[in-house]
């Protein structure tokens, strides 16, 4: 008789069209930082549902916000004042020092209103490239396909959207050679997620900045998943001092629950009108409540919890650099957004983990990507350090 895995694959290939590559595991529940299986075995998830479950499961807070507002209503739809929403936009805005918000349901969808945004502000004039950078991905819909360097993502999809232009990231020559009166904005992920964990130069930025005062573009910056406290700052570009007119935000920001945010400064808060731009279901009240409770956490010790358990994770991987100095090439990254480069492809240390009961994601081929829930413990990282020393040694 077939495994619940293996009945469920087949009901996959049968009925699905079939995108992603699952992982040879089926869960059953989570809580705090550990995944739990069908078979009863336990995992540490130091990859957090792709950077979402920054409170980790099965958290009280979350549960308790979600259970409140369903017992109002689940949907309304976005022709109500929902109380939800406003108390979340209220704090964002307070918390950023940005002006206006608009709620979607993921980063994607966020990214595709941005463009948006930038297309009016400069209609009617010659301000029409975006420019983008290599190794980043801003989304898989067309307009945030088009922005996405990565080839293996959006080659096949061709045609896309005109008037986009790539360059190399932190190519200070590359962007003072190709940005000009016609540009009308820059998307930038400051810390790039997918790309493999690649932080920006502070002179890269520096240029950037000082292009935007001599164009007057706009800065678009995406912290889809380095935002909402990830690298131990609110959004990674503060880091930087970057001049950011629109933060894209989503993952983190509800929860667990679909939600994603344009939020906008003054240059741009007035931009939209009535029915330049809707979602059926942005902002949805029980997603919106889950973010109350993020931000709520945000602001009182969450984001210097971050950066005091990053500085132990950040102390246990440097260690195992030196003893693996021909396995691993560099560590980098901010906070609990991590990547350990290795010389070679990463793929086969991930099914190892797997089978110790630790969870990992490799992306660009040869790099670990670490995005553990805010709430895992010193003892938690022990342990994956551990394994991942065991699983070193043996490959």
């Amino acid at each position: 008789m077939k495994s619940l895995l293996e009945q469920f694959r087949t009901s996959e290939q049968r009925d699905f069209l079939c995108t992603y590559k699952r992982l040879p595991v089926l869960i059953e529940r989570g809580e705090g930082c550990y995944l739990y299986t069908d078979s009863g075995n336990k995992i540490l998830d130091m990859f957090a549902g792709l950077a979402v479950n920054v409170l980790g499961y099965n958290h009280p807070g979350i549960n308790k916000a979600i259970e409140e507002q369903i017992k109002k209503y689940i949907h309304i739809s976005n022709f109500f004042l929902q109380d939800s929403q406003i108390k979340l936009a209220e704090k964002i805005l307070e918390m950023t020092g940005f002006k206006k918000v608009f709620f979607s349901n993921s980063g994607t969808e966020a990214i595709e209103g941005a463009i948006k945004i930038v297309r009016k502000f400069f209609y009617g004039t010659n301000k029409k490239n975006l420019v983008s950078f290599s190794g980043s991905f801003h989304g898989r819909t067309m307009g945030a396909l088009s922005l996405t360097a990565r080839k293996k993502y959006r080659d096949q999809f061709a045609p896309l959207l005109p008037n986009v232009k790539q360059f190399t990231f932190n190519s200070i020559d590359e962007l003072n050679n190709n940005v000009n009166d016609g540009t009308a904005a820059i998307f930038i992920e400051c810390i790039q997620g997918e790309g493999g964990i690649n932080v920006a130069n502070q002179e890269f930025i520096d240029m950037i900045n000082d292009l935007k005062q001599k164009y007057g573009f706009i800065v678009v910056a995406d912290e889809i998943q380095s935002g909402v406290g990830r690298t131990g700052k609110l959004h990674s570009f503060e880091h930087f001092g970057l001049e950011a007119d629109i933060i894209i935000i989503a993952k983190g920001i509800g929860g667990g629950l679909p939600l994603g945010a344009i939020v906008g400064n003054e240059k741009v808060a007035g931009v939209f009108a009535y029915g330049d731009h809707g979602s059926t279901f942005g902002g949805n009240p029980v997603a919106a409540s889950c973010g109350i409770v993020i931000f709520n956490e945000l602001e009182k010790e969450l984001m210097n919890r971050v950066n005091e358990i990053s500085r132990n994770l950040f102390d246990k991987l440097n260690q195992l650099q030196q003893k693996y100095r021909s396995k691993i090439k560099e560590i980098r990254g901010r906070g609990l957004m991590i990547g350990i480069e290795f010389n070679s492809g990463c793929e086969q240390t991930v099914q190892e983990l797997i089978s110790e009961g630790v969870l990992v994601n490799c992306t660009g081929g040869n790099v670990i990507r670490l995005l553990p829930p805010y709430i895992i413990t010193k003892n938690e990282i022990s342990y994956f350090a551990e394994k991942l020393d065991k699983v070193l040694m043996k490959l």
